[in-house]
């Protein structure tokens, strides 16, 4: 006992005055399991008993005896959680919301392979997250597991000459604490302990590209994915029924979000606080802010479509989705019964939110040879797409300004 007392009292010396490596948590667990052996030799058991416990349900089955002693007595059967069918721990865990879900993951290794179960975590990942994120999301957050990987592998590789120090000076501490403690509990029983300990505080690398791990980088504001803004910086009058691409930032403290915009030409990076989920959406179509995106729906154009056209100030901005309806051409009346513009190679696009006469009012392109048309004066419109859904028209109409623009 003396020598175990003198080496232990040499170790915590010798590292009072270096900073700790990373194998310092595991000499911690080490010393920490071999004192509480001391204190009690029962501890595992207990530890164990207590966590079982905490997985039982209680299923009371009242009897009452023949004889007058035990009158009135109730037994309790205890059943475990995970003794229920296979099909009914599913049914429980489904209906689990996130949080509990995340909590129940640390109960024991059983539950937690099943509670960071991808198709557990898909339907929380649509029910809050599904109208704003889209497949561009999902790119960006694979980069970002991958870059995060990355740098753990560095971090470990700087580490070996540390660890491997660390190992030799564990083996031989292990060695004697385990010759001075082996009337107490054999030194199996200390490596599973410790085994054990590290698997509860060091999560295994799967987990880290799993759709859990994603929906918690989303929720807790510590990813910023790529989404669209209706309207941006507050409604500005020089983007009214407009949608451009941004950076989004959750902020769950207030349940709005933070948006990046890529700057303008010279300008700086413009930066939005306090955007509400309603003025979000997933990029619908897979197309950079400054590429030009290619339509395929000209020929099928008639008036009163609904459509989005890509429209930029200049060349070195980026292109935002602009709101517009077909129009007919000058020629035509109006009257749907001879109404011809479906055949004619230009198309009017109207912007009804602009007052007549005013310069944003409509413009025409063509169908055969559409590219980016137009110039620094009116700015450049470039692809176009057709609205086919009612909620994306009902959307627009919601953001319809109350006054008309000049």
């Amino acid at each position: 006992m003396l020598l175990y007392f003198f080496i232990t009292c040499l170790s915590l010396l010798f590292f009072k005055s270096l900073p700790l490596p990373p194998w310092a948590f595991e000499l911690q667990v080490l010393f920490s399991s071999k004192i509480k052996s001391l204190v009690s030799i029962d501890f595992l058991s207990q530890t164990q008993s207590a966590r079982s416990m905490s997985l039982s349900i209680g299923v009371v089955s009242r009897t009452t005896s023949n004889t007058k002693h035990d009158h009135g007595i109730n037994t309790a059967q205890q059943v475990c959680l995970l003794d229920l069918p296979e099909l009914a721990l599913e049914c429980i865990l489904e209906r689990l919301p996130a949080e509990s879900l995340f909590r129940t993951r640390g109960v024991c290794t059983s539950l937690r392979e099943r509670c960071v179960s991808d198709h557990l975590w898909e339907n929380h990942m649509k029910q809050k997250w599904g109208r704003v994120i889209g497949p561009a999301t999902y790119k960006e957050w694979q980069w970002h597991s991958m870059a995060n990987q990355k740098q753990s592998l560095n971090q470990n590789q700087l580490a070996k000459p540390q660890k491997a120090a660390g190992k030799c000076l564990m083996k031989i501490l292990s060695l004697s604490l385990s010759w001075s403690l082996s009337w107490i509990r054999s030194s199996s029983d200390i490596d599973e302990f410790i085994k054990s300990k590290r698997r509860t505080c060091f999560p295994s690398p799967h987990y880290e590209n799993s759709v859990m791990s994603w929906y918690l980088a989303l929720t807790t504001g510590r990813f910023w994915f790529p989404a669209q803004v209706y309207n941006r910086e507050n409604g500005h009058v020089g983007f009214v029924l407009s949608c451009y691409d941004a950076e989004l930032c959750y902020d769950p403290r207030n349940d709005l979000f933070q948006a990046r915009y890529p700057p303008h030409g010279r300008r700086a990076v413009a930066i939005e606080n306090c955007v509400p989920w309603e003025r979000l959406r997933a990029p619908p179509v897979d197309t950079l802010p400054h590429d030009l995106h290619i339509s395929d729906c000209l020929n099928d154009l008639r008036p009163g479509d609904h459509i989005e056209i890509q429209w930029r100030r200049n060349k070195e901005f980026p292109y935002g989705w602009w709101y517009g309806v077909v129009g007919h051409l000058e020629s035509c009346d109006g009257n749907e019964t001879y109404c011809i513009c479906h055949n004619s190679d230009n198309v009017v696009l109207e912007f009804n939110q602009y007052a007549r006469g005013s310069r944003w009012r409509c413009t025409t392109i063509s169908r055969k040879n559409h590219r980016e048309e137009g110039d620094e004066a009116d700015g450049f419109y470039g692809g176009i797409r057709k609205l086919q859904m009612k909620e994306e028209i009902s959307i627009w109409k919601q953001l319809w300004p109350t006054q008309v623009l000049e």
